[in-house]
C-alpha cells in the first residue's frame, strides 16, 4: 500500500511507522505524501480511536533528506516546507489523539513531527535536536513555533540557535517529552497510553483536544468562551449520557465509536 511507510489497525489503534531504516527514516517529499495519505484516512476512520507514531529501526526520524533538499531551488524548497506544515497541521488537528513513540533519534524534521503529536512518549536512549542552522537554514516544518510553545522562547532559542543535540532525559526535563520508557518498552507504553484514551468518550477526547488546541493562542476571556461551547457539544452527546449512566450504575460505560 505504501512504500515508504507501515500502517495497520490492530484494536482501534492505527499504527502509522516510517519505514525508511537505511536513510534513518528521513523526510522527503515522498514520505510526507504518504503520512498525509495515511493521516487523512486515519481522521475519518470511527474505528480510529489512537495513533502510534514511530520510526523503523534505530531512529525515529533523522530528520528531512539532505540528499534531496541539497538539489532544490528556493522555490522548490518552500513548496517542500509547505507540504511538511500539511502533515504537522494535520496531525496536530485531526479529532483523534496521536503519539509519538520516539525510539531513537528526532532531528530536525523528526523533532519536528514529535512535536505535532499530542503526547511524545521516548525511549531512554532517544536523542532529540534541531541541527538546522548548521547547514544554513532555520527549522521549517513548523519547529521555531512548536517547540517555542512547548518548552518556552529562551530554550527554544538555545536550542535552535546551538543546535545541540539532548538526551531524553533532558528533553522530559524541559518539558519537551511526556514520558521516558525503556526501550525495549516503548511500544507497549504508548500502547498503555493509547489503550487508556481509547477507553474514554470518543467524543470528549475529540472535543478535549479542540479546546486545548484552538484555546492555547487566544485570550483568557475568548478561550474560556470556547471551552463553554465545546462543553456543551459533548455535554449534548450520546456519550455524556452513557458516561454518566455508567457512574451511577457502577458499571463500565459503553462508549460508541464516533
Amino acid at each position: 500500500m505504501y512504500e515508504n511507510i507501515k500502517y495497520e489497525i490492530k484494536e482501534n489503534i492505527a499504527y502509522v511507522t516510517i519505514n525508511r531504516p537505511k536513510a534513518m527514516n528521513a523526510l522527503n517529499m515522498d514520505v510526507l505524501t504518504e503520512l498525509y495519505d495515511a493521516f487523512t484516512k486515519i481522521e475519518t476512520d470511527k474505528d480510529v480511536l489512537a495513533v502510534i507514531l514511530t520510526g523503523e529501526g534505530k531512529a525515529f526520524v533523522a530528520g528531512a533528506d539532505i540528499a534531496q533538499m541539497h538539489q532544490l531551488t528556493a522555490l522548490e524548497g518552500r513548496q517542500m516546507m509547505i507540504m511538511g506544515h500539511k502533515v504537522m497541521n494535520l496531525i496536530e488537528n485531526i479529532e483523534k489523539p496521536v503519539i509519538a513513540a520516539v525510539n531513537g533519534f528526532a532531528l530536525g524534521g523528526g523533532c519536528e513531527l514529535a512535536m505535532a503529536c499530542d503526547i511524545r512518549i521516548a525511549s531512554e536512549k532517544a536523542k532529540f535536536g534541531q541541527p538546522e542552522v548548521g547547514l544554513g537554514i532555520i527549522p521549517g516544518f513548523g519547529g521555531t513555533q512548536r517547540l517555542a510553545r512547548l518548552v518556552g522562547k529562551g530554550m527554544a532559542k538555545y536550542l535552535i540557535m546551538t543546535a545541540e543535540m539532548i538526551p531524553a532525559s533532558e528533553a522530559y526535563r524541559i518539558g519537551l517529552v511526556e514520558k521516558i520508557s525503556a526501550p525495549e518498552e516503548l511500544i507497549a507504553e504508548a500502547e498503555k497510553v493509547a489503550k487508556t484514551i481509547a477507553s474514554k468518550a470518543p467524543i470528549a477526547i475529540a472535543t478535549a483536544k479542540t479546546a486545548i488546541n484552538n484555546g492555547y493562542d487566544m485570550d483568557m476571556k475568548s478561550a474560556s468562551k470556547f471551552e463553554i461551547e465545546t462543553f456543551t457539544a459533548a455535554f449534548g452527546s450520546e456519550d455524556k449520557t452513557e458516561g454518566m449512566a455508567a457512574f451511577l450504575e457502577k458499571r463500565a460505560p459503553e462508549f460508541k465509536n464516533k
